[in-house]
């Protein structure tokens, strides 16, 4: 009897890691993993085209039903892609055996995921890739706790894989991998996490001269807090119910310095113990809910599927 081949869950992110690893060493069965990985991602583009097609306005739609479809949708294509799906990952894979395929660079400092290719180790933070600056951002929202402010819904593809979400991975990821160091959570959650907090880099409180706080994890300002502030309407969750405010939040000089400061803010203090060296990625989200960095009640779903989602899968690997 033969056995069947296990079907990849969108919240496995250990995955990626494995592939990667099977790749530098040849294994065929990663490289067909690989191939089965970009099919699902054309699959799901496929099914979110398909469903924006469709009306979204009956009884039974809502935010949280649209979310959970999402859901089912990322997890179908990955179903799909294992079973043979559209006969693209063959193609795929025939092209990344060809001799002349791109070979997959060692790993350093002992991280678990290779920064993108196109990011550098970078020593000054000014070197960094800048990120994106759309004054038309939505404002940040906000929660009532005295940490950062909750978000809107906010999905794995909200941000498609253009240039500017490759040039917000790319940017902050030598500050996700020195932030990995310190803390022992994996860099790409913490990518990840940042890409919720900030709309992938759109959405930092700013200042009213339109200058950036560097603010990618929204947290606020309390009165231990001895540096820059800068003011942003906010949303917070009280008792289910969304209240608009206008809260004040931490700013820094770079992207660095806010890596740097939520690092420190996650290994210090006791609320955050158990998501310290978290490397799964429902540990990490719901962790951080249960320590209430966050009211939203669906925000440990929201930074899951970021995860595990194909914007930044495509970002890491692209």
């Amino acid at each position: 009897m033969n056995s069947a081949t296990p079907i990849p869950s969108v919240f496995d992110t250990q995955s990626l890691g494995a592939l990667k690893g099977g790749l530098r060493k040849g294994d065929a069965q990663a490289l067909k993993a690989t191939a089965q990985q970009f099919e699902a991602v054309f699959v799901q583009m496929i099914l979110k085209s398909m469903r924006a097609a469709s009306p979204q306005d009956g009884m039974f739609d809502s935010e949280q039903t649209r979310f959970y479809q999402e859901m089912l949708d990322a997890q179908l294509s990955q179903v799909m892609a294992a079973k043979g799906g559209m006969g693209l990952a063959a193609v795929i894979e025939r092209q990344l055996s060809r001799p002349d395929a791109v070979s997959v660079p060692e790993l350093e400092g002992g991280i678990s995921l290779m920064p993108p290719a196109r990011s550098l180790p970078l020593a000054p933070a000014q070197r960094a890739f800048p990120l994106p600056t759309d004054q038309t951002a939505p404002p940040l929202p906000v929660d009532s706790s005295p940490v950062r402010p909750a978000l809107p819904a906010i999905s794995a593809g909200a941000a498609s894989s253009d240039g500017q979400t490759q040039a917000f991975v790319n940017g902050v990821w030598p500050h996700a991998a020195a932030a990995s160091q310190q803390t022992g959570i994996p860099p790409h959650f913490l990518v990840a996490h940042a890409a919720l907090e900030s709309g992938w880099g759109r959405a930092e409180p700013r200042f009213a001269d339109g200058r950036p706080s560097h603010n990618l994890f929204g947290i606020k300002a309390g009165s231990n807090w001895q540096g820059a502030v800068v003011s942003a309407p906010t949303t917070e969750y009280e008792g289910g119910v969304a209240v608009q405010r206008v809260e004040r939040f931490r700013a820094y000089g770079s992207y660095a310095e806010a890596f740097q400061d939520y690092a420190q803010l996650l290994a210090k203090s006791p609320r955050y113990r158990e998501v310290v060296a978290s490397t799964d990625a429902a540990s990490f989200a719901r962790g951080l809910q249960r320590a209430g960095y966050a009211t939203d009640p669906l925000y440990a779903s929201k930074l899951e599927r970021i995860i595990g989602g194909p914007t930044l899968r495509t970002a890491l690997i692209g």
